[in-house]
């Protein structure tokens, strides 16, 4: 315990007498000071016992003394020692009946002791008051290390820390959801903190915050910390007491922080290693090698690869399309396996968000996952109806809520765009990661956050007309068509059109059109001229329909009155 001014006269040495105050005694002592100034404030920071022999004060006027005491007693100076026998034999009236007034402890220093061995006697016990501190941290410490690597991990650390502070301890992960509290009584208690957790963890890493008043509790004092050794908090900790922490409870606090930040956050070189251990093990399975896949990732995925898995592909909502998009339908899965190679390059704030939300939730689950951060984009494989999958999901619905999902929000910063496979098993994952990027593609057309393969499936593939791309073909497909209908010399455009919809029937699409079927057969091979096709290979049938159907403007149907005019 800290010495106090008890301490002190109860010093066999000292001899000290009190005089005024007694009610005040327990009061801790940080320094003892010597000061014959009549307004020693000025050089004073509070908790000091101050020593004068009042040679320079004016001791006979009762009012001079009543305001001087007073003003250490604001000043925070816990009592005054009086030098007996110096420049006076006893402590003069005036002083002591202020001292009296104010309830404000004055002690009576005998001749024979001197200033500075009551100095020394208040900074010995400090000193050994500090060594005490020092020592339960440092024991704190290594009974929370050996916690922390035993079984019960992070949980036996905020036992013991809970403990040391005589209080209680939480820990919450990043997404603010309690991971565990100590005892096992504070967890309603800290569950109430999940607000300001959040707004902490929102903050650039180191950040902390106390409240006072929390839990349901009068006078709980809770200090919350922000766990992580960059920009980005990992983990937030809480730490309930009563009181302030003293010397050795902030030792325990601070290393508490510092062994959470050990088992949080991973060297680089680590961090690099397992990327690229993920990396490997992608590639493995785009390439068709799973037994290989398997037997390098050995336990480090748990049983995912043995479980229904999907393929998750996400990347800014602002991203570049992906090379997937126009790659070659003969091309293997080796080029897939090429575009989840060596990590490399920032993923996107919204991207990176995603990830430590799908990794969260995996870790509260129970559950593993593999994701890997490539070229601005994140490949993974959850388990298929896990808790990952959920969160990932949740995480692309609220962003489209947000209105950032698509391109209308593509400037919004923390934004994603998802493809998301299938259920495949450990054999399929080529395919599935090739479902995956389709199922992205498509979601950036429709401006959706997320699109799953059986969306896709199970849709129209007409809305995926509506890309430029596809635009600009069918507007020079049609082009000499249109020109042609310009000047005047037929209705080709609307002729195809009913033809094709009639699935080449003559009198049907004639009828439609109000022409003879001669007409309309001798418009058809105009047609045919024109774009130098034939009408009879389905290819061509099949993209003269979506062309027409991609532009949108095909004339109404003019029905010629029974005219068969030659055009």
């Amino acid at each position: 315990m800290p010495i106090t001014l008890a301490s002190l006269v109860q010093h066999s040495s000292l001899k000290l007498a009190v005089l005024a105050g007694e009610g005040r005694l327990d009061t801790p002592v940080r320094w003892a000071h010597v000061s014959e100034l009549a307004d020693p404030v000025p050089y004073l920071e509070g908790g000091e016992l101050l020593l004068v022999t009042a040679m320079k004060l004016d001791v006979e006027d009762a009012e001079a003394m009543r305001r001087y005491v007073a003003r250490l007693d604001a000043a925070g100076v816990v009592g005054l020692g009086f030098a007996a026998g110096v420049a006076y034999d006893t402590v003069p009236p005036a002083l002591l009946d202020a001292a009296r007034e104010a309830g404000f402890p004055l002690l009576e220093v005998p001749r024979r002791t001197p200033f500075l061995a009551i100095g020394k006697a208040v900074s010995a016990a400090n000193a050994a008051e500090q060594y005490r501190a020092v020592k339960a941290g440092f024991e704190a410490q290594r009974e929370m290390t050996r916690a922390v690597l035993s079984a019960r991990g992070a949980s036996g650390l905020l036992a013991k820390l809970a403990a040391h502070v005589d209080g209680w301890a939480a820990l919450y992960d990043v997404s603010g959801a309690l991971v565990a509290a100590a005892p096992s009584w504070a967890s309603r208690r800290a569950a109430e903190l999940t607000g300001e957790v959040r707004r902490l963890r929102d903050r650039s890493a180191t950040a902390s915050a106390v409240v006072s008043g929390t839990g349901g509790r009068a006078g709980d004092r809770v200090e919350l910390q922000s766990i992580g050794s960059g920009r980005r908090v990992r983990a937030v900790l809480a730490v309930g007491t009563g009181a302030p922490p003293g010397t050795a409870e902030r030792y325990a606090v601070n290393s508490a922080v510092a062994l959470l930040t050990l088992t949080t956050e991973r060297s680089r070189a680590l961090l690099e290693a397992e990327q690229r251990l993920g990396a490997a093990v992608l590639r493995m399975l785009l390439a068709g090698e799973a037994d290989h896949a398997r037997a390098v990732a050995g336990s480090l995925y748990g049983t995912l690869l043995d479980e229904p898995l999907r393929v998750v592909v996400a990347e800014g909502a602002a991203g570049r399309r992906r090379a997937a998009d126009s790659r070659e339908s003969g091309e293997d899965g080796g080029g897939a396996a090429g575009e989840a190679g060596e990590p490399e390059g920032a993923l996107p704030a919204g991207v990176e968000a995603l990830a430590e939300k799908t990794e969260s939730a995996a870790a509260r689950a129970g559950e593993s996952v593999l994701l890997v951060r490539h070229d601005r984009r994140l490949v993974g494989l959850v388990a298929d109806g896990g808790a990952a999958a959920a969160a990932c999901a949740d995480f692309a619905s609220r962003a489209e809520a947000a209105g950032g999902g698509g391109p209308a929000g593509a400037g919004a910063e923390h934004t994603v765009v998802v493809g998301v496979s299938a259920p495949a098993g450990l054999a399929s994952v080529a395919v599935a990661f090739k479902q995956a990027e389709q199922a992205l593609s498509v979601a950036r057309r429709r401006g959706r956050a997320l699109v799953e393969h059986e969306d896709v499936a199970s849709g129209s593939v007409l809305p995926l007309l509506a890309d430029e791309a596809v635009r600009a073909f069918a507007d020079g497909m049609l082009r000499a068509l249109y020109e042609h209908d310009a000047h005047g010399r037929g209705d080709l455009v609307a002729s195809l059109h009913a033809w094709l919809s009639r699935h080449g029937q003559w009198d049907a699409a004639a009828a439609d059109l109000g022409v003879h079927r001669h007409t309309l057969r001798y418009r058809m091979r105009r047609v045919e001229e024109i774009l130098g096709r034939s009408l009879d290979d389905p290819d061509v049938r099949m993209e003269l329909w979506l062309a027409l159907k991609a532009t949108a403007t095909v004339p109404p149907v003019r029905r010629d009155q029974g005219r068969s005019r030659k055009d």
